[in-house]
Protein backbone atom coordinates (compact mmCIF):
# COMPACT_ATOMS: atom_id res chain seq x y z
CA UNK A 1 0.00 0.00 0.00
CA UNK A 2 1.47 3.38 -0.88
CA UNK A 3 1.55 6.65 1.08
CA UNK A 4 -0.38 8.07 -1.26
CA UNK A 5 -3.60 6.02 0.12
CA UNK A 6 -2.38 7.07 4.20
CA UNK A 7 -2.37 10.81 3.13
CA UNK A 8 -6.18 10.54 1.36
CA UNK A 9 -7.28 8.90 4.48
CA UNK A 10 -5.59 11.58 6.63
CA UNK A 11 -6.43 14.34 4.33
CA UNK A 12 -10.44 13.29 4.62
CA UNK A 13 -10.29 13.02 8.30
CA UNK A 14 -8.87 16.64 8.72
CA UNK A 15 -12.04 17.96 7.02
CA UNK A 16 -13.96 16.90 10.18
CA UNK A 17 -11.29 18.12 12.21
CA UNK A 18 -9.79 13.90 13.27
CA UNK A 19 -6.21 13.74 13.47
CA UNK A 20 -4.83 9.77 12.87
CA UNK A 21 -3.44 8.33 15.52
CA UNK A 22 -3.96 11.89 17.43
CA UNK A 23 -4.90 11.95 21.54
CA UNK A 24 -8.28 13.56 21.09
CA UNK A 25 -11.29 10.92 22.37
CA UNK A 26 -12.36 10.74 18.48
CA UNK A 27 -9.02 10.77 17.12
CA UNK A 28 -9.14 7.14 15.77
CA UNK A 29 -5.72 4.72 16.25
CA UNK A 30 -4.61 2.50 13.38
CA UNK A 31 -3.31 -0.86 13.98
CA UNK A 32 -3.07 -1.90 10.33
CA UNK A 33 -2.37 0.10 7.02
CA UNK A 34 -4.18 -1.66 5.22
CA UNK A 35 -7.36 0.02 6.66
CA UNK A 36 -6.58 2.88 4.30
CA UNK A 37 -7.20 1.23 1.05
CA UNK A 38 -9.76 -0.85 2.68
CA UNK A 39 -12.05 2.35 3.77
CA UNK A 40 -11.59 4.52 0.48
CA UNK A 41 -12.77 1.16 -1.51
CA UNK A 42 -15.33 -0.19 0.72
CA UNK A 43 -16.50 2.57 2.64
CA UNK A 44 -18.81 2.03 5.42
CA UNK A 45 -18.86 -1.72 4.59
CA UNK A 46 -14.86 -1.65 5.13
CA UNK A 47 -14.85 0.95 7.87
CA UNK A 48 -17.16 -0.62 10.67
CA UNK A 49 -15.42 -4.30 9.24
CA UNK A 50 -12.13 -3.07 10.27
CA UNK A 51 -13.23 -2.06 13.32
CA UNK A 52 -14.26 -5.66 14.29
CA UNK A 53 -11.14 -7.02 12.91
CA UNK A 54 -8.71 -4.96 15.45
CA UNK A 55 -7.62 -2.72 12.48
CA UNK A 56 -8.35 0.44 14.56
CA UNK A 57 -9.71 1.86 17.65
CA UNK A 58 -10.84 4.62 19.51
CA UNK A 59 -11.74 6.30 22.59
CA UNK A 60 -15.24 7.70 21.28
CA UNK A 61 -16.50 6.35 18.02
CA UNK A 62 -20.04 7.96 18.72
CA UNK A 63 -17.73 11.43 18.36
CA UNK A 64 -15.89 10.14 15.53
CA UNK A 65 -18.81 9.22 13.23
CA UNK A 66 -20.66 11.67 14.15
CA UNK A 67 -17.19 14.73 12.87
CA UNK A 68 -17.61 12.36 10.14
CA UNK A 69 -21.11 12.56 9.44
CA UNK A 70 -21.71 16.18 10.13
CA UNK A 71 -18.77 17.08 7.77
CA UNK A 72 -20.39 14.69 4.94
CA UNK A 73 -16.96 13.53 4.01
CA UNK A 74 -18.57 10.55 2.05
CA UNK A 75 -19.27 13.00 -0.80
CA UNK A 76 -16.24 13.21 -1.35
CA UNK A 77 -15.85 9.03 -2.41
CA UNK A 78 -17.08 7.55 -5.05
CA UNK A 79 -19.69 4.65 -4.36
CA UNK A 80 -18.22 1.54 -3.04
CA UNK A 81 -18.59 -1.96 -4.74
CA UNK A 82 -20.94 -2.92 -1.83
CA UNK A 83 -23.78 0.18 -2.14
CA UNK A 84 -23.84 -0.59 -5.48
CA UNK A 85 -24.77 -4.01 -5.28
CA UNK A 86 -27.23 -3.16 -2.50
CA UNK A 87 -29.03 -0.35 -4.79
CA UNK A 88 -28.94 -2.94 -7.71
CA UNK A 89 -30.34 -5.53 -5.76
CA UNK A 90 -33.32 -3.48 -3.80
CA UNK A 91 -33.79 -1.59 -7.29
CA UNK A 92 -34.76 -5.53 -8.97
CA UNK A 93 -36.14 -7.44 -5.96
CA UNK A 94 -38.44 -7.07 -2.91
CA UNK A 95 -35.63 -7.46 -0.18
CA UNK A 96 -38.89 -7.37 2.18
CA UNK A 97 -40.97 -9.89 0.38
CA UNK A 98 -43.47 -12.36 3.35
CA UNK A 99 -40.93 -15.18 2.19
CA UNK A 100 -38.32 -13.11 3.67
CA UNK A 101 -40.27 -11.36 6.67
CA UNK A 102 -38.70 -13.51 9.27
CA UNK A 103 -34.57 -12.92 8.54
CA UNK A 104 -34.46 -9.68 10.80
CA UNK A 105 -35.93 -11.65 13.50
CA UNK A 106 -33.63 -14.77 13.65
CA UNK A 107 -30.08 -12.79 12.22
CA UNK A 108 -30.67 -9.70 14.73
CA UNK A 109 -33.63 -9.50 17.81
CA UNK A 110 -33.19 -13.65 18.32
CA UNK A 111 -29.47 -13.66 19.13
CA UNK A 112 -30.07 -13.94 22.89
CA UNK A 113 -33.17 -12.20 25.50
CA UNK A 114 -29.80 -12.06 27.91
CA UNK A 115 -28.33 -9.45 26.10
CA UNK A 116 -31.48 -7.34 25.39
CA UNK A 117 -32.61 -8.09 29.19
CA UNK A 118 -29.11 -6.34 30.57
CA UNK A 119 -29.33 -3.32 27.72
CA UNK A 120 -32.77 -2.12 27.63
CA UNK A 121 -35.06 -0.65 30.41
CA UNK A 122 -37.24 -3.18 32.62
CA UNK A 123 -40.10 -3.04 30.08
CA UNK A 124 -37.61 -3.79 26.59
CA UNK A 125 -38.24 -1.30 24.82
CA UNK A 126 -35.94 -1.12 21.63
CA UNK A 127 -37.02 1.97 20.25
CA UNK A 128 -36.26 5.59 21.37
CA UNK A 129 -37.01 6.54 24.69
CA UNK A 130 -38.46 10.22 25.14
CA UNK A 131 -36.25 12.21 27.43
CA UNK A 132 -38.10 15.92 27.61
CA UNK A 133 -38.72 15.87 31.12
CA UNK A 134 -36.02 12.98 32.69
CA UNK A 135 -32.55 12.27 31.96
CA UNK A 136 -33.35 8.41 33.03
CA UNK A 137 -33.58 6.05 30.28
CA UNK A 138 -36.14 4.16 32.52
CA UNK A 139 -38.63 7.05 32.85
CA UNK A 140 -38.12 8.01 29.32
CA UNK A 141 -39.52 4.76 27.88
CA UNK A 142 -42.27 5.25 30.23
CA UNK A 143 -43.19 8.94 29.01
CA UNK A 144 -42.71 7.65 25.55
CA UNK A 145 -45.08 4.90 25.96
CA UNK A 146 -47.67 7.38 27.44
CA UNK A 147 -46.98 9.77 24.58
CA UNK A 148 -48.21 7.44 22.24
CA UNK A 149 -51.30 6.10 24.14
CA UNK A 150 -52.20 10.01 25.22
CA UNK A 151 -51.81 10.82 20.97
CA UNK A 152 -53.88 7.63 19.96
CA UNK A 153 -56.83 8.97 23.01
CA UNK A 154 -57.18 5.27 23.79
CA UNK A 155 -60.09 4.38 25.54
CA UNK A 156 -61.35 1.60 27.81
CA UNK A 157 -62.88 -1.01 25.39
CA UNK A 158 -60.85 -0.19 22.32
CA UNK A 159 -59.32 -3.12 19.82
CA UNK A 160 -55.83 -2.12 18.97
CA UNK A 161 -53.27 -3.57 16.87
CA UNK A 162 -49.55 -3.55 17.48
CA UNK A 163 -47.18 -4.42 14.10
CA UNK A 164 -43.53 -5.32 15.46
CA UNK A 165 -44.76 -5.61 18.97
CA UNK A 166 -41.58 -6.31 20.06
CA UNK A 167 -41.03 -7.98 23.70
CA UNK A 168 -44.74 -6.95 24.40
CA UNK A 169 -43.60 -3.56 26.37
CA UNK A 170 -46.40 -1.22 24.53
CA UNK A 171 -49.36 -3.97 24.88
CA UNK A 172 -48.81 -4.29 28.06
CA UNK A 173 -48.44 -0.45 29.06
CA UNK A 174 -51.61 0.06 26.94
CA UNK A 175 -53.86 -2.55 28.13
CA UNK A 176 -52.50 -1.90 31.97
CA UNK A 177 -52.85 1.78 31.90
CA UNK A 178 -55.50 2.20 29.33
CA UNK A 179 -57.73 -1.11 29.37
CA UNK A 180 -57.50 -1.76 25.99
CA UNK A 181 -57.41 -4.91 23.94
CA UNK A 182 -53.99 -5.87 21.83
CA UNK A 183 -53.10 -7.95 19.10
CA UNK A 184 -49.44 -7.70 18.43
CA UNK A 185 -46.99 -9.47 15.75
CA UNK A 186 -43.86 -10.35 15.50
CA UNK A 187 -41.38 -12.45 13.21
CA UNK A 188 -39.07 -13.17 16.32
CA UNK A 189 -39.66 -16.18 18.05
CA UNK A 190 -37.20 -15.01 21.38
CA UNK A 191 -40.19 -11.92 20.81
CA UNK A 192 -42.79 -14.13 20.97
CA UNK A 193 -41.81 -16.36 23.92
CA UNK A 194 -40.84 -13.17 26.33
CA UNK A 195 -44.56 -11.18 25.21
CA UNK A 196 -46.30 -13.97 25.42
CA UNK A 197 -45.24 -14.62 28.97
CA UNK A 198 -44.58 -10.81 29.95
CA UNK A 199 -48.41 -9.97 28.35
CA UNK A 200 -49.93 -12.86 30.88
CA UNK A 201 -53.34 -12.40 32.36
CA UNK A 202 -53.60 -9.06 30.60
CA UNK A 203 -56.58 -8.67 27.28
CA UNK A 204 -53.21 -9.53 25.24
CA UNK A 205 -52.95 -11.91 22.07
CA UNK A 206 -48.96 -12.44 20.34
CA UNK A 207 -48.75 -13.87 16.97
CA UNK A 208 -45.72 -15.10 15.65
CA UNK A 209 -46.20 -13.94 12.13
CA UNK A 210 -45.80 -11.39 9.49
CA UNK A 211 -48.07 -8.40 10.47
CA UNK A 212 -49.17 -8.84 6.33
CA UNK A 213 -51.70 -11.30 7.39
CA UNK A 214 -53.48 -9.63 10.16
CA UNK A 215 -57.08 -9.46 9.51
CA UNK A 216 -60.12 -8.37 11.58
CA UNK A 217 -61.11 -4.23 12.41
CA UNK A 218 -59.81 -2.10 15.08
CA UNK A 219 -59.78 1.34 16.60
CA UNK A 220 -56.08 1.57 16.19
CA UNK A 221 -53.24 0.36 13.94
CA UNK A 222 -49.84 1.25 16.28
CA UNK A 223 -46.21 0.26 14.57
CA UNK A 224 -42.78 0.87 16.81
CA UNK A 225 -40.20 0.28 15.12
CA UNK A 226 -41.35 -1.38 12.38
CA UNK A 227 -41.31 0.71 9.21
CA UNK A 228 -37.59 0.28 9.01
CA UNK A 229 -38.20 -2.95 7.86
CA UNK A 230 -41.07 -2.46 5.49
CA UNK A 231 -39.13 -1.35 3.04
CA UNK A 232 -39.86 0.86 0.17
CA UNK A 233 -41.71 -1.41 -2.49
CA UNK A 234 -43.97 -2.36 0.55
CA UNK A 235 -44.62 0.81 1.82
CA UNK A 236 -48.27 1.60 -0.07
CA UNK A 237 -48.77 -1.84 0.64
CA UNK A 238 -48.38 -0.91 4.60
CA UNK A 239 -50.76 2.01 4.22
CA UNK A 240 -53.42 0.13 2.72
CA UNK A 241 -53.61 -2.96 4.64
CA UNK A 242 -53.34 -0.36 7.86
CA UNK A 243 -56.23 1.41 6.00
CA UNK A 244 -58.11 -1.74 5.74
CA UNK A 245 -57.91 -2.76 9.10
CA UNK A 246 -58.40 0.61 10.34
CA UNK A 247 -62.75 1.26 11.74
CA UNK A 248 -63.85 4.95 10.07
CA UNK A 249 -63.22 6.80 13.06
CA UNK A 250 -59.86 5.40 13.88
CA UNK A 251 -56.22 6.09 13.90
CA UNK A 252 -53.06 5.14 13.03
CA UNK A 253 -50.07 5.69 14.78
CA UNK A 254 -46.16 5.30 12.96
CA UNK A 255 -42.91 5.63 14.90
CA UNK A 256 -39.97 4.98 13.07
CA UNK A 257 -36.18 6.32 12.18
CA UNK A 258 -36.36 8.27 9.25
CA UNK A 259 -33.91 9.47 6.74
CA UNK A 260 -33.35 12.93 5.48
CA UNK A 261 -33.24 11.66 1.49
CA UNK A 262 -35.08 9.00 -0.26
CA UNK A 263 -33.01 5.89 -0.84
CA UNK A 264 -33.73 2.24 -2.08
CA UNK A 265 -30.53 0.81 0.31
CA UNK A 266 -28.75 1.17 3.75
CA UNK A 267 -25.38 1.07 4.97
CA UNK A 268 -24.07 -1.63 3.79
CA UNK A 269 -22.20 -2.47 7.15
CA UNK A 270 -25.55 -2.34 9.15
CA UNK A 271 -27.58 -4.56 6.43
CA UNK A 272 -24.65 -7.43 6.50
CA UNK A 273 -24.47 -7.14 10.47
CA UNK A 274 -27.45 -6.07 11.94
CA UNK A 275 -30.55 -5.29 10.40
CA UNK A 276 -30.79 -7.86 7.06
CA UNK A 277 -32.62 -5.82 4.73
CA UNK A 278 -33.69 -2.77 6.71
CA UNK A 279 -34.18 0.75 4.95
CA UNK A 280 -34.73 3.92 6.31
CA UNK A 281 -38.30 5.57 5.03
CA UNK A 282 -37.64 9.37 3.88
CA UNK A 283 -40.56 12.35 4.48
CA UNK A 284 -41.34 12.02 0.45
CA UNK A 285 -41.39 8.14 0.52
CA UNK A 286 -43.83 8.38 3.36
CA UNK A 287 -45.95 10.82 2.24
CA UNK A 288 -46.12 9.32 -1.34
CA UNK A 289 -47.11 6.10 -0.01
CA UNK A 290 -49.81 7.38 2.23
CA UNK A 291 -51.50 9.95 -0.57
CA UNK A 292 -54.79 9.48 -0.86
CA UNK A 293 -55.27 7.17 1.63
CA UNK A 294 -54.41 8.88 5.24
CA UNK A 295 -54.35 12.37 6.24
CA UNK A 296 -51.31 13.49 8.55
CA UNK A 297 -52.53 15.02 11.95
CA UNK A 298 -49.28 15.17 13.84
CA UNK A 299 -45.32 14.48 12.21
CA UNK A 300 -43.41 14.98 15.44
CA UNK A 301 -39.76 14.75 14.79
CA UNK A 302 -37.30 14.03 18.21
CA UNK A 303 -34.71 11.84 16.32
CA UNK A 304 -31.99 13.58 19.41
CA UNK A 305 -33.33 11.73 21.39
CA UNK A 306 -31.72 8.74 19.67
CA UNK A 307 -29.06 9.50 20.33
CA UNK A 308 -29.29 9.31 24.69
CA UNK A 309 -31.25 6.25 24.31
CA UNK A 310 -28.19 4.30 22.11
CA UNK A 311 -25.79 5.99 24.81
CA UNK A 312 -27.45 4.51 27.44
CA UNK A 313 -28.09 1.36 26.32
CA UNK A 314 -24.24 1.17 25.24
CA UNK A 315 -23.34 2.03 28.63
CA UNK A 316 -25.77 -0.96 29.95
CA UNK A 317 -24.24 -3.17 27.58
CA UNK A 318 -21.04 -2.68 28.35
CA UNK A 319 -21.22 -2.66 31.75
CA UNK A 320 -23.35 -6.17 32.06
CA UNK A 321 -20.73 -7.56 29.25
CA UNK A 322 -18.58 -9.14 32.44
CA UNK A 323 -22.09 -11.25 32.82
CA UNK A 324 -23.38 -12.61 29.67
CA UNK A 325 -19.59 -12.80 27.67
CA UNK A 326 -19.75 -16.63 27.87
CA UNK A 327 -22.62 -16.41 25.39
CA UNK A 328 -20.83 -14.31 22.73
CA UNK A 329 -17.55 -13.82 21.10
CA UNK A 330 -14.78 -10.67 21.54
CA UNK A 331 -15.86 -9.74 17.55
CA UNK A 332 -19.47 -9.67 18.92
CA UNK A 333 -18.54 -7.45 21.41
CA UNK A 334 -16.54 -4.85 18.93
CA UNK A 335 -19.48 -5.16 16.33
CA UNK A 336 -22.19 -4.35 18.78
CA UNK A 337 -20.24 -1.79 20.42
CA UNK A 338 -20.17 -0.17 17.17
CA UNK A 339 -23.46 -0.27 16.28
CA UNK A 340 -24.85 1.16 19.16
CA UNK A 341 -22.05 4.29 18.89
CA UNK A 342 -21.72 4.75 15.36
CA UNK A 343 -25.69 4.79 15.58
CA UNK A 344 -25.56 7.54 18.18
CA UNK A 345 -23.36 9.41 16.13
CA UNK A 346 -25.58 9.43 13.40
CA UNK A 347 -28.51 11.10 15.22
CA UNK A 348 -26.01 13.44 16.81
CA UNK A 349 -25.05 14.47 13.39
CA UNK A 350 -28.74 15.07 12.19
CA UNK A 351 -28.23 12.54 9.42
CA UNK A 352 -31.42 10.34 10.77
CA UNK A 353 -34.25 11.66 12.23
CA UNK A 354 -36.91 9.88 14.96
CA UNK A 355 -40.72 10.31 13.38
CA UNK A 356 -43.78 10.10 15.26
CA UNK A 357 -46.91 10.31 12.91
CA UNK A 358 -50.23 10.13 13.81
CA UNK A 359 -53.00 9.72 10.92
CA UNK A 360 -56.82 9.23 10.09
CA UNK A 361 -58.79 8.95 7.44
CA UNK A 362 -60.13 11.10 4.97
CA UNK A 363 -63.16 13.55 6.01
CA UNK A 364 -63.78 12.18 9.45
CA UNK A 365 -63.33 14.90 11.99
CA UNK A 366 -59.95 16.02 13.23
CA UNK A 367 -58.86 14.55 16.75
CA UNK A 368 -58.22 16.85 19.44
CA UNK A 369 -55.03 15.66 20.41
CA UNK A 370 -51.55 17.70 20.46
CA UNK A 371 -49.76 16.09 22.51
CA UNK A 372 -45.88 16.90 21.06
Amino acid sequence: MGNGEQETFARLLQYAGITINGDRPFDPKIHNKELYRRVLTQKNLGLGESYMEKWWDCKAIDQFIAKILQTNLTQHLKKDWATLLQMFKAAIFNLQRPSRAFRVGETHYDIGNDLYERMLDRRMQYSCGYFKETDELEEAQQAKLDLVCKKLLLEPGMEVIDFGCGFGGFARFAAENYGVTVTGYTVSKEQAKFAGEYCKGLPVTIRLEDYRNAQGQYDRVVSIGLMEHVGCKNYRTYMKLANHLLKDDGMVFIHTIGGNTSSITSNPWTTKYIFPNGMLPSMAQLSKSMEGIFVVEDWHNFGEDYDRTLMAWHDNFVRSWPSIKQNYTESFYRMWKYYLLSSAGGFRARSMQLWQLLMTKPGRPAPITRIS
